[in-house]
Parts: structure tokens; C-alpha cells; sequence
């Protein structure tokens, strides 16, 4: 036996290193003792007890000191392994670990490659076709050439009596229907669990409150004998709250269940790169992150799976995530493979029509798109331009909705790594009415799809329509800043309105009106605006509208020192930052780096001598942070292009949507990656945190600077 020593890192980012003899064989060693890396991801096989390496020569076994074996699962169909349930256990050179009839399933279509960690096997099992076969079992009907085809081929041999897993398998197997009208029925649970969208009994639910408005001119007061251009009125929106539940012994969140809070139900479709690029450590941690999301759905949730490449498919139909439901997305999610080019435009279409053709719908949808790489199948320059490539046709109709609104699917999209195409995943989810995110970290995947479906999941407010309208008869609008919001004011100029859309829980909206104001021969206040607002209720289904007071303007005959109100001002900066960035953006697209970075300098000049500035306001502060941040990414053109560029429009999201996305790398806490963030998204990063090693790689990106019970309200 020789003494030579190897060094075996585990993947996915675990930094423990051990040394084992190259030579030494563990075959008598009981399979039940070995860790596979789905196992020692999961947060309850850690504990405070060492581990003991102990030799192997089909890879390694880890042994915690005190305990006999350690609890290990299938990284193929994800349920437990151990000793005497009946079923053989294979552990490749690799270190990994299967079911033997899952492994030799995958192998008998050719497939030698570890389904976790893509290494090339010496050693391959195979399962005789005597071994219970399953009558009827064919290939899928796909191109052999094409790169998903061996994504359908990893689930195992089922016996005949498991029912459920037989029925996933065939409906992988089956060719893909011309109409996507097989969604499951929604069949609906009492409103007291997950929430409903027909009960309108919904215990403690009062839609009349679902909604607050808060009005806020610049100036309190202003001299009767004057006339003002551009007065600017703050129209403050904010959704219903959702409270918290504090650890009374300290500031941690005490997570409740989905089940516990009564929500509006959601259909999400989720789009999935997983071309050649994404092979290994990423699709690894993409399958992890699509695990939390199968986990956190409830059961008046619908999930439905497209993978693409070179081509798509659909893995399984809008399907309920009850017990039955995840076990069969987990099983499907777990076998993809990456391989192939990158098909966005064929990925979105098929998500998309998903959506156009279910037959039942919950009150919520919505996509997720992720992908690491440029679509090299649709895209092409717009009349001959090749600089300026038409992003739209990336875009079924049924998604952008035209002029429809009530008809538009937002896609929420994750630009992966340094390689992808941040233009146009950001004008995906600008046309579609979704956040881009920029996710420079491989390893935070998890939180970034947790602070999105933290919102979706906590969705109290639908078709928000914010209108103003002038009350004074010499009063005009001027104009509506509403980011990336529709906005239109009247031709006489005396009323304009907002299309919203959806609120989450305890999101705000912040929009500045301006308007002139006339002199007064009196010295009574002047009539401004009056607000209303009309939504739909999405547990009832019920149309609501509710309005503000009149907005008053008092004006003495001589006014001492107009103070300007912080609200107004810090809403300013932040529309003037966005601004600076997307002006920035542009002139960095052109190669003017250096003028790029200048916009910025300029910008932060001015924010350094506002009101908000001189209290310290902590928006501000943040505002300058990001800025500076964008600067530094604009060091050289091949900075810009590895993360400024999607770092930057990652920020523009945010902004003109005033929603939460993730964005770069940044561990500064005065960073505006939390500004957006509602209860709902911290609580479910918190639980997604908690699934994790804990490593502080993995929670840079979203990690609140703060504690739960001192959180600082930037707005």
C-alpha cells in the first residue's frame, strides 16, 4: 500500500481540505458513513463535532467524531440513503454518492459524467435490464444532437407501486403538447392557510386599509403676492405592513411558515440556463437555489420549469407545490445537465406560453429568467445596426403586453457571472415591468431568487392606479416623475395619472408632481391637488379606491424663510441620481469612460449641497455610496464590461421601479441594495441565510447592515 497523499477539496465552495492515500480501499467500509455534497450542503449535518478523514478509493469518507455514521442523501432523486432500505449504494472516484438504480439509470444513456460535479468516471455502474425493468420506457423523442436531450434521462427505475414518481416520469417523457392547457386545477385551500383568490371572507382582512397616501409640498407656505414654475408635491404611496415577529432575547426574526400569513397564491414560471457555461459548480448551485424556491412555495402555489440551451423544454406544467408537487419538481430540477448554446428568445417563449395557455390562473404571475451567457440564436441589430441589437425579439407579446397592461407578465431576470448580456436581460425585465439583477457571486444565487420570491409571495395590492388632479382653477400640472412607471397628463393639463401595477407588503412608492402655483389677492391657501387611488384587492378580487385631502398651500402676504421639506428633497436626489446613472450609462456605451465617470463626480457634487446632505440623511449618504461605486467600475473598459455595465443597470432597475434587486458584490454598508427591501424579502433571506454554511461569501450581497429591530427607514 503506498503512502502517497492527495488533496480532495469538496465542491460547491466548502473550504476544508483533507489529505487520503490514493490506494487505500474502503469497499468493506458501510456506504451509510460516507457524505455526499448534497448532504454536507445542508445546514443540519453541521455541527461542532471534528471530522475524522478516513481513506477511500472511490473517494472519501467523512466520519464525525461520536457518531457511527452520518445521514447522507441521493443527489440524483434526493431522499435518504442508508443501510438496509433495500436499495444498493454507489460512490463514485468523485466522492459522490447514489441510489445504484438512479446512477445506473443515468449511465445506461451513455451519460459518464458525475451529475454534480462533471467529472469523467473510470468506474461506471450498470444496471442489467432484467433488474425490474419499466415496461414501455422510451427515449425522448428529442434530436440526439440537441443539448437538453439528456436532461429527461436522470431519474431512476421506479417500482410499480410508487404511482406519483411513475407519473413525473412520464410526463418528462412525453412529447411536449402543441397547447400548454394541462395546468393543475388550483383547487384552492381555505384562505386561513396560504390565501385565496375567490374567499372574500378572509378572516381580519379590510381591503379599505390596504393602501396609505401621504402628500408633502415643498414648502409649507409661500408669499400670496408671488407666483411659482415647478412646485413640487410628493405623492407617498405605501402598501399594507406585515409585522415581524421579533425574538423577544435578541433582534433575530422568528421565520413563520408561508402557510401562517393569509396571501394572494402565485403562478411562477422559472426560465433556466443550462447551457454548456453553466456546467458544473453553477448549475450545482442553481439547482440548490431552485430547491429553496420549490421548498418556499405553498400549495396554492404553482411552479412550472423551463430549461433551455440550444433549444427548450418544459420540465413538468404549472403544477401545485403540495408534498406530491415538490418531490416531482425537486426530482426534475435535480436531473438537468448543462450542455449546448443559449436560446433566450426559445426559453421565454416557452415560459411565456405557459402562461397564455393555462386554463386556470392565480391572482399572481410572474417569470424568472437567469442565465450566464448571450442569446446567439435571435438577437440581431436593428435596421442594420449592429451596435444597437433589438432586444425585443427576445420578447413573446404576451409577455411586454403591447399597450394591454392588464395582460403583461413581468419577467424577473438574473444576469449570472461577468459573461452574460446585461443590456438585454435588463431591457427583458424594463419591457415586461420586471427587476434585472446582476448576481457577480456565484455563490449568492440562493439569496438573490429568496429576495425575489420574498416579494412575489407578499403581493396585497394589484392594478394600482394613482391619479392626480387639480383643484385650484389656475392650477396646471407641469409634469409626473414617475420612474419607469406609465405616466400620462391630460391635454388640459388639469389631471395625470400612475399605472402601479402591484405592490408587495410594506412597499412604498414615491413619485414627485409638479405644478404652478398663481399669486392670490388673498391671503387664504391655495387649493393644489387631491390624489385618489383604485386597485384590486388580490384576495377578493374586489376593486377598491380611496383619495387624499386636498393638498393646501398657506400664503401669507409676506413669508419668512421658505424651509424646504427633507421629504421632497431626498425623493429629488434620488431622481437625480438616476438620472446621472442612466445618462452615465449612455455615455459609457459610447467608450467615453472618462466622461462617464465625470457625470457621476458631478452628481455627487450636487447631492453633497442639498438639505438632505447637510442632516445627514442617510438616502443621501447611500446615493453617494452607489455612485462612487459606479465610478470605481468605470476604471477601464474592461472593468465596465466584466461588472459595471450590469452593475449599473442592476441599480437603474431599482431605482425606476423602486424595488429591490440584487446587484454586484458590494459589502458597503451604506449600499442601496437594502433601500428596497420589505419585510417580507429579509425574512425570507434570513431563512434562506439559515440553509446555508454561513460563510460571509455567501451573504455579501444581501446581508442587512442592521438588525432586524433597528432597521433605519432611508425614505
Amino acid at each position: 500500500m503506498g503512502n502517497k497523499w492527495r488533496k480532495a477539496k469538496l465542491a460547491l465552495g466548502l473550504n476544508l481540505c483533507v489529505y487520503v492515500p490514493r490506494t487505500l480501499d474502503d469497499s468493506a467500509a458501510p456506504s451509510s458513513e460516507r457524505l455526499s455534497d448534497a448532504a454536507l450542503l445542508s445546514p443540519k449535518n453541521w455541527d461542532s463535532r471534528p471530522m475524522t478523514p478516513t481513506p477511500s478509493s472511490h473517494g472519501l469518507r467523512l466520519i464525525r467524531s461520536g457518531s457511527k455514521s452520518s445521514k447522507q442523501t441521493c443527489s440524483i432523486c434526493l431522499t435518504k440513503m442508508k443501510q438496509g432500505d433495500g436499495h444498493a449504494i454507489f460512490t463514485a472516484e468523485c466522492s459522490h454518492s447514489f441510489h445504484f438504480h438512479c446512477i445506473s439509470s443515468n449511465v445506461k444513456h451513455g451519460n459518464q459524467l458525475c451529475p454534480v460535479c462533471r467529472a469523467k468516471w473510470k468506474e461506471i455502474p450498470f444496471l442489467a435490464p432484467t433488474l425490474d425493468p419499466l415496461p414501455g420506457r422510451a427515449s425522448v423523442g428529442w434530436p440526439q444532437t440537441d443539448a437538453l436531450m439528456t436532461m429527461v434521462h436522470r431519474l431512476p427505475p421506479l417500482p410499480r407501486r410508487d404511482l406519483n414518481r411513475r407519473h413525473l416520469l412520464s410526463l418528462l417523457q412525453a412529447p411536449e403538447p402543441s397547447v400548454f392547457d394541462d395546468d393543475e386545477s388550483l383547487d384552492l385551500q381555505p384562505a386561513s392557510s396560504e390565501g385565496s383568490s375567490g374567499n372574500k371572507n378572509v378572516a381580519g382582512h379590510n381591503p379599505a386599509k390596504t393602501v396609505e397616501i401621504k402628500t408633502y409640498p415643498e414648502v409649507s407656505a409661500a408669499s400670496c403676492s408671488n407666483s411659482y414654475d415647478n412646485f413640487t408635491v410628493l405623492v407617498h404611496i405605501k402598501a399594507a405592513s406585515t409585522v415581524a415577529r421579533l425574538n423577544p432575547r435578541g433582534n433575530q426574526a422568528i421565520l413563520p411558515q408561508p402557510s401562517q400569513t393569509p396571501r394572494a397564491p402565485v403562478d411562477l414560471v422559472t426560465v433556466l440556463d443550462i447551457s454548456g457555461s453553466m456546467a458544473g459548480t453553477k448549475l450545482a448551485l442553481l439547482k440548490r437555489a431552485m430547491g429553496f424556491v420549490i421548498q418556499n412555495l405553498g400549495s396554492n402555489d404553482r411552479l412550472s420549469v423551463i430549461a433551455f440551451s440550444s433549444t427548450a423544454r418544459r420540465l413538468f406544467p404549472l403544477r401545485r407545490m403540495s408534498d406530491t408537487g415538490r418531490q416531482h419538481a425537486l426530482q426534475a430540477v435535480n436531473s438537468l445537465v448543462a450542455n449546448g448554446g443559449t436560446n433566450i428568445a426559445e426559453g421565454l417563449r416557452k415560459g411565456a406560453k405557459v402562461m397564455e395557455d393555462r386554463r386556470e390562473k392565480n391572482p399572481v404571475a410572474s417569470i424568472i429568467l437567469l442565465s450566464d451567457g448571450q442569446d446567439t440564436y435571435t438577437v440581431s441589430g436593428n435596421g442594420g445596426n449592429q451596435s444597437q441589437p433589438n432586444y425585443q425579439l427576445l420578447l413573446p407579446f404576451s409577455i411586454h403586453g403591447g399597450d394591454n397592461a392588464e395582460s403583461q407578465i413581468p419577467v424577473h431576470a438574473f444576469g449570472f457571472g461577468a459573461d452574460h448580456d446585461a443590456s438585454s436581460m435588463h431591457s427583458i425585465s424594463e419591457i415586461s415591468g420586471g427587476t434585472f439583477s446582476f448576481i457577480e457571486t456565484e455563490a449568492v444565487i440562493q439569496d438573490a431568487f429568496a429576495q425575489c420570491i420574498g416579494g412575489l409571495l407578499s403581493v396585497v395590492v394589484q392594478e394600482l392606479q394613482v391619479g392626480v388632479e387639480c383643484m385650484h382653477p389656475s392650477v396646471h400640472l407641469g409634469s409626473l416623475k414617475a420612474g419607469s412607471y406609465p405616466s400620462h397628463v391630460m391635454a388640459d393639463a388639469r389631471s395625470g395619472f400612475i399605472d402601479v401595477g402591484d405592490l408587495y407588503a410594506d412597499e412604498e412608492r414615491d413619485f414627485l408632481v409638479s405644478v404652478n402655483v398663481p399669486a392670490e389677492s388673498s391671503r387664504n391657501p391655495t387649493s393644489l391637488l387631491k390624489v385618489r387611488c383604485a386597485y384590486r384587492d388580490p384576495l377578493t378580487k374586489e376593486m377598491a379606491t380611496l383619495e387624499s385631502e386636498e393638498i393646501k398651500l398657506e400664503r401669507p402676504e409676506i413669508s419668512g424663510e421658505a424651509i424646504v421639506s427633507i421629504e421632497v428633497d431626498r425623493q429629488r436626489n434620488r431622481f437625480q441620481a438616476a438620472e446621472a446613472m442612466s445618462l452615465a450609462r449612455t455615455t459609457a456605451e459610447r467608450g467615453d469612460l472618462a466622461g462617464a465617470a465625470s457625470i457621476l463626480e458631478n452628481c455627487r457634487t450636487l447631492l453633497s449641497e442639498t438639505v438632505s446632505a447637510k442632516v445627514h440623511d442617510r438616502l443621501c449618504i447611500a446615493l453617494d455610496a452607489e455612485l462612487k461605486e459606479m465610478q470605481e467600475r468605470m476604471a477601464s473598459k474592461h472593468v465596465y464590461e466584466a461588472s459595471g455595465r450590469a452593475y449599473i443597470l442592476s441599480g437603474l432597475s431599482s431605482h425606476s421601479w423602486q424595488r429591490a434587486t440584487a446587484r454586484g458584490d458590494s459589502t458597503d454598508g451604506s449600499s442601496l441594495v437594502q433601500s428596497y427591501q420589505t419585510p417580507s424579502m429579509t425574512e425570507m433571506l434570513a431563512r434562506s441565510q439559515a440553509t446555508l454554511l454561513g460563510s460571509p461569501s455567501t451573504q455579501r450581497l444581501v446581508q442587512p447592515s442592521w438588525s432586524f429591530g433597528s432597521q433605519p427607514k432611508p425614505r
